[in-house]
């Protein structure tokens, strides 16, 4: 790799100013800094007094040249510290990612390897796909720009490699329409899936196939039955419809629509305010694919989930519901579930919700469950529950995902809240956030390499200048080289700082007019350069 510092990148940046105020010296109002505390800086002069986060703050911003870099020249950095604010993480060197706190208890002992993968508040901004470590730290973090909602960020493989995937679009009440996005390791977007035919794809589940194929739902109103006080009347009905597209094409390659195989007499949904109004009676919520080739699919509002057949679209068996082919063992049937899939051992695993709203409901507690089904007896059978000691019930959403030292790893959907257990059911592992919850949570291995640079922040007191540095979604930085010196071509290593998290922050040992950092790997190689910035 390069290891010469990267030349600048224009001066422009942008200030977020939400509310006027009254100024101190009689002049026109000024408006405050808002609760980032964090000045970037604009190219022209400028001097603004105002008042953020309970505190005075007075920054300045000198003229800046076209080719001035990655920062321009910064008298002074807002007062606000990088840490928890109002259930937010603020960091000098990225004020547009504001992650939700991440509070991890339990023994946190024998892990199964990887970071966390979420998306708070399902990815509504400034919320977005993130990824964060065994300490509730950042790790990686889609900025807050970003206009569309996201849900379930996963580790996934593509054309041999490993990828990101995640669903991006309008949520709306209970789904969602939208697209689905493939990220490289360096978080570069290489491929992005519609459904075809006129849908949208909507936001529960998406699986990429050896094939080169994706997975996926889309929700879609037709005319159909729909329960009211005097039995069923004719009206509206929303239908799944499950897709199977060719990545690289787009070409919709299978079909298959809930209402052509499923009854709406299956449903547990409560009816509909009147025939108007679209009834939600299947809401396919998860697809798996078996080993001969059929798919798994879960819907959350018959209770039950379907074997289909991948050729002629044929329901071959179901398991919970109405009209079970399986005959439910103790502890087997569930509610309102989330995420059926099958396990190498020839199981299957179902997050099971137990609720579609407040209590009381039809569990007193959600859990991830194991099922195993006798094919020759038609049986199943209840292997292994996992519930939170707490009682926690979830009323929508959740995964459960079996990790490769067979702990479960459950996200509480609409609770905030993911949880790792080992196999005898001991509680490992507890991570809580203050948004709405996350429509799944898994936990993977996974190494990032972004095609950005690192960033740094240079804040703290004249004399004293500190470098705050960071690089959103890089896995693999050990320390942290500072450079500085007189000027922007002329700077040197001054100083080496451990990695202490997403933000780390470094004294500078000298004065200096100019400053920049390095990631440095743990064998010693250069990962990156930021661009340098003028020390105020």
């Amino acid at each position: 790799m390069d290891n010469t510092l990267p030349r600048s990148i224009g001066g422009t940046v942008r200030l977020v100013i939400p509310r006027p105020a009254e100024s101190t010296n009689g002049s026109r109002p000024l408006r405050p800094i808002s609760r980032r505390d964090f000045l970037w800086v604009a190219t022209g002069t400028a001097a603004l007094v105002a008042s953020g986060a309970g505190r005075n703050l007075l920054a300045a911003v000198e003229p800046t040249s076209a080719d001035s870099v990655g920062g321009a020249s910064l008298q002074a950095v807002g007062a606000g510290q990088p840490g928890a604010v109002a259930g937010r993480r603020r960091y000098r060197s990225r004020p547009d990612l504001t992650p939700p706190v991440i509070t991890i208890s339990g023994p946190i002992s024998d892990l199964a390897p990887g970071y966390v993968f979420l998306t708070p508040a399902n990815g509504a901004p400034p919320d977005g796909p993130m990824i964060v470590d065994d300490t509730g730290d950042l790790v990686w973090m889609r900025p807050d720009g970003a206009s569309l909602s996201a849900t379930d960020l996963a580790v996934a493989t593509y054309r041999g490699e490993p990828v990101l995937t995640w669903w991006e679009g309008e949520g709306l009440t209970g789904y969602g329409e939208g697209s689905f996005v493939i990220a490289d390791t360096s978080y570069h977007e290489i491929a992005r899936v519609r459904a075809g035919h006129g849908l949208a794809g909507d936001l529960h589940e998406f699986v990429l196939t050896p094939q080169g194929t994706a997975l996926f739902i889309c929700f879609n109103t037709v005319p159909g039955e729909v329960p009211t006080l005097r039995g069923l009347a004719n009206g509206y009905i929303t239908e799944s419809v499950i897709q199977e597209v060719d990545v690289a094409t787009g070409r919709v390659l299978f079909e298959w629509h809930s209402a052509d195989h499923v009854s709406e007499l299956e449903s547990f949904l409560p009816m509909t305010k009147g025939p108007t109004e679209p009834y939600d009676y299947f809401h396919a919520n998860s697809i798996d694919v078996a080993t001969d080739g059929s798919l798994l699919l879960s819907a959350r509002h018959t209770w039950a989930v379907y074997k289909i057949d991948r050729g002629s679209g044929a329901v071959l068996w179901r398991l919970g519901g109405s009209r079970s082919d399986f005959r439910l063992g103790p502890g087997v049937r569930f509610a309102w579930q989330h995420q059926a899939r099958w396990q190498p051992d020839g199981t299957m695993t179902i997050f099971d919700d137990g609720a579609d709203g407040p209590p009381p409901q039809f569990e007193a507690a959600s859990r991830g469950i194991v099922v195993d089904l006798d094919m020759a007896a038609m049986e199943a059978k209840l292997v292994r529950a996992w519930a939170h000691p707490a009682g926690v019930l979830s009323s929508s959403q959740g995964s459960l995902q079996i990790l490769p030292n067979g702990d479960a790893f459950i996200g509480w959907g609409n609770v905030a809240r993911f949880s790792e257990f080992d196999q005898a059911g001991r509680i490992l592992f507890d991570g809580t956030f203050e948004t709405n919850g996350s429509y799944r949570a898994f936990r993977f291995p996974w190494s990032g390499r972004p095609a950005e640079a690192p960033t740094l922040a240079v804040g703290g007191r004249a004399a004293v200048p500190t470098v705050y540095a960071s690089w959103n979604g890089a896995t693999d930085v050990s320390t942290w080289a500072v450079l500085s010196g007189p000027s922007a071509a002329a700077l040197e290593v001054v100083t080496t700082a451990r990695r202490t998290g997403f933000e780390t922050a470094i004294q500078l040992p000298s004065q200096a007019s100019y400053a920049a950092v390095r990631a440095v790997g743990a064998d010693g190689q250069v990962l990156g350069n930021s661009a340098w910035l003028k020390v105020p």
